[in-house]
């Protein structure tokens, strides 16, 4: 039996749905689940680049990013929005699946898909870069 479960913290920033986890017939998240976080950023966000890098100019959180995750079968089963920090979080039982980022508007680049296999009870990190669309070479200051 698939169950659907929508969770939003308290600053409704981030929501996750899970579509078919490992969820106990109350609602409760079994202590077997694991979890996949991680962050989406875009940059470059400065024209050029310089050496060493400018602290202004550091890859920006991507809020409202969307990242489905897929099984083997290529079935969505869950799916994450980052919040104002570019931070998501989901979890899941362990497997092996497919984390796939969908564009975002006013970003030129999409991030490619992630593969990942995950054990009962363990956390993994995964971040995606997304691409702002500036560019320049390198300088010196």
């Amino acid at each position: 039996m698939k169950h659907r479960i929508t969770l939003m913290v308290a600053t409704g920033a981030l929501s996750i749905a899970l579509v078919g986890c490992n969820v106990g017939p109350t609602g409760s998240v079994r202590p077997d689940e694991s979890t996949i976080r991680g962050s989406a950023v875009a940059g470059p966000v400065c024209p050029v680049e310089t050496i060493p890098p400018d602290p202004d100019c550091a890859a920006r959180p991507v809020a409202g990013a969307v990242l489905i995750v897929r099984d083997a079968g290529g079935q969505e089963i869950a799916r994450a929005t980052t919040d104002a920090g570019g931070a998501f979080s989901v979890s899941i039982h362990a497997g092996e699946y497919v984390l796939e980022p969908l564009s975002v508007d006013g970003l030129l680049g999409t991030p490619s898909a992630q593969a990942v296999a995950i054990g009962p009870g363990e956390t993994i990190e995964i971040d995606f870069d997304y691409d702002t669309g500036i560019r320049g070479p390198a300088v010196a200051p």
